[in-house]
C-alpha cells in the first residue's frame, strides 16, 4: 500500500523528540478518520489542521514499495575492439597465411629442408573451424615445423591443380623431397595429423633440384634461376 502525506516545517517550536511524538500522535488520528486503504493505489491524504503541531504540510512524502534495481552494473562508456576472425589467427611466426600461387611457391622454396604442412581451408567450413585450435597447439609444440594456411576461396585455381577437393585438406612437404603426404582430415581424425609429423619430422639429407608440385614449379621460384633471369634482363 501506497500513501502520500503533504507536509513541510517552517519552524520548530519545540525539540525533535516532542514534535515526532506529536506528529506520530495527530497522523494517528487522522489516519482513523479516513477509511483503511487496500491493494496498492496511491493515495493522497490532506491534513488541514496540523495546529497543535506547528508544521505546514504542503511537501510530499511518499509511502510506497521500493523498486528493484538491476544487479548489473551499466558503464558510462564502452569500448568495442575489433576481434580477428578464426581464421585469421595465427599460433606464432611458424604459422603463415598464403595469398597466392607466388606466396606458396616462395614459402615451399625458402623453407629449405623444413617440414611444411599445408592446411587447406575454408572460412565456411565448421569442420575446419573445429579443427583449426588444435591445429594451432600443435603449431606452438613443433616450432621447427612451418605452417602454411590457404584459403580455399581465395586460391581456387591453385587448390584445383593441387587436386584438393575436401576440406580441410593438408599436404606435407620436404625441401627437395616435394609432396610427402595428402589426405584429408577432422577433429575426430586429427591423429593422422600427429602420425604424419611422426612419420615424416625426421632428419634426413637430400640430394638435387627442388622437385615439381603438380602442376606448380618450385624450379621458377628457385635463388639459380631468379639470378639468371635478372643477368638476362641486363
Amino acid at each position: 500500500m501506497a500513501d502520500v502525506i503533504k507536509f513541510s516545517c517552517n519552524t520548530m517550536r519545540s525539540s525533535s523528540s516532542s514534535m515526532l511524538t506529536s506528529l506520530s500522535s495527530n497522523f494517528n488520528s487522522s489516519q482513523r478518520a479516513f477509511p483503511p486503504l487496500h491493494g496498492l493505489q496511491r493515495r493522497v491524504l490532506s491534513v488541514s489542521d496540523v495546529s497543535s503541531v506547528g508544521c505546514d504540510f504542503t511537501s510530499p512524502i511518499v509511502f510506497g514499495p521500493r523498486k528493484r534495481f538491476a544487479s548489473s552494473k551499466m558503464h558510462a562508456t564502452l569500448t568495442e575492439t575489433e576481434q580477428p576472425k578464426w581464421w585469421e589467427r595465427n599460433a606464432g611466426t611458424n604459422m603463415i597465411d598464403i595469398h597466392s600461387t607466388q606466396e606458396f611457391l616462395k614459402a615451399l622454396s625458402e623453407a629449405g629442408d623444413k617440414l611444411v604442412i599445408v592446411e587447406f581451408y575454408g572460412t565456411w567450413c565448421a569442420s575446419c573451424r573445429a579443427l583449426f585450435p588444435k591445429l594451432c597447439r600443435t603449431a606452438v609444440e613443433h616450432p621447427e615445423i612451418l605452417f602454411l594456411k590457404v584459403n580455399f576461396d581465395e586460391n581456387k585455381p591453385m587448390c584445383k591443380s593441387l587436386n584438393v577437393k575436401v576440406l580441410p585438406y593438408f599436404h606435407f612437404y620436404r625441401g627437395a623431397d616435394g609432396l610427402l603426404d595428402s589426405f584429408s582430415c577432422s577433429l575426430a581424425k586429427f591423429q593422422k595429423i600427429k602420425d604424419a609429423i611422426e612419420l615424416h619430422n625426421t632428419a634426413r639429407c637430400s640430394i638435387g633440384p627442388p622437385r615439381g608440385i603438380g602442376d606448380l614449379a618450385l624450379e621458377s621460384l628457385s635463388p639459380l634461376k631468379e639470378k639468371q633471369a635478372e643477368s638476362s634482363a641486363t
